[in-house]
């Protein structure tokens, strides 16, 4: 059950950060491609980096939870 938390915080977490920062980074490049000015950047721009953020966040947490589990129940040897 350790592997599994240790392979969860060490691969799938740095995965999904730099795939958010990689879907943040064509969302702002496409963006200044279209020619959205300097509000846009401050408003809608900022919203979407912390939605998208919070759902990375949930998934890991969905991710991990059943794991922690496991981690703390004990199981009766029969």
């Amino acid at each position: 059950m350790k592997t599994s938390i240790l392979i969860k915080l060490l691969l799938v977490l740095p995965l999904i950060v730099l795939f958010d920062y990689i879907l943040m980074v064509i969302l702002g490049c496409s963006t200044c491609l279209f020619g959205f000015g300097k509000d846009f950047y401050c408003g809608p721009y900022c919203l979407a980096g912390k939605i998208i953020l919070g759902i990375s966040a949930l998934f890991f947490l969905y991710l991990i939870i059943p794991d922690i589990k496991n981690l703390f129940h004990r199981k009766a040897h029969v």
